[in-house]
């Protein structure tokens, strides 16, 4: 179970209309504002923070991107970030509480994916594919290889050029032991542009990719 935690610990902090679910709505100026703050903070805190100083910074951007939620209701990208900040905050935590913050990011990717799996590129089907092969199984976590396949194919159907689709599908492949898999996402995620308006992002994504790519060779 230790292994599993600490690779589970190391793996995310390197690294969303049915009966019930308000219908989607069109994102706006304000909302879509909001969501880039949480993107930079994440970007800041995942790549420029000290890794002892990233749990307290993670938390607060929680709250943060909680409050968003609950500003924007009928939105889906804020429940995508702060789900991705509460698997970045399990990093950052370590331990089995990191596993009660996985399945609480994973609830609100599955509440995104119901409201508008479109938001942000398929980045809910991304980051829960992502969550899939990371996390543990059962009887611990709720980690699914297959499923985790599934839904990165999802989130790359949506957006194929996107830097964390491609990223994330060679880490999957890297991680079950296909190099050869692996290499062209990885390969193509250091060819796709950086993102506008996000060079942190960009530049700390593609030295992770780097890094990948070089245990796939």
């Amino acid at each position: 179970m230790k292994l599993m935690i600490q690779r589970l610990v190391i793996t995310l902090l390197l690294s969303l209309g049915v009966s019930g679910i308000v219908a989607a709505a069109e994102p706006d100026h304000d909302v879509m504002t909001q969501v880039v703050q949480l993107q930079h903070g994440w970007a800041h805190i995942s790549y420029e923070v000290a890794k002892d100083q990233r749990e307290e910074a993670f938390t607060k951007l929680v709250a943060q991107a909680n409050a968003v939620v609950v500003a924007y209701p009928q939105h889906a990208e804020p429940l995508i970030w702060e789900a991705i900040i509460r698997a970045s905050l399990a990093g950052a935590k370590g331990g089995l509480s990191a596993l009660g913050l996985m399945k609480d990011a994973k609830k609100l990717l599955e509440q995104a994916i119901k409201m508008d799996g479109q938001a942000l590129h398929g980045a809910a089907y991304t980051s829960l594919g992502s969550f899939y092969y990371m996390v543990p199984g059962w009887p611990i976590g709720f980690g699914d290889d297959d499923d985790a396949l599934k839904y990165l194919q999802q989130g790359l159907a949506i957006a194929p050029d996107n830097m964390d689709a491609n990223y994330f599908m060679g880490d999957y492949w890297l991680d079950q032991g296909e190099k050869a898999k692996a290499i062209p996402y990885l390969e193509k995620v250091l060819k796709l542009p950086d993102v506008a308006d996000r060079p942190v992002y960009s530049k700390g994504r593609k030295a992770e990719t780097v890094a990948k790519l070089a245990q796939a060779r």
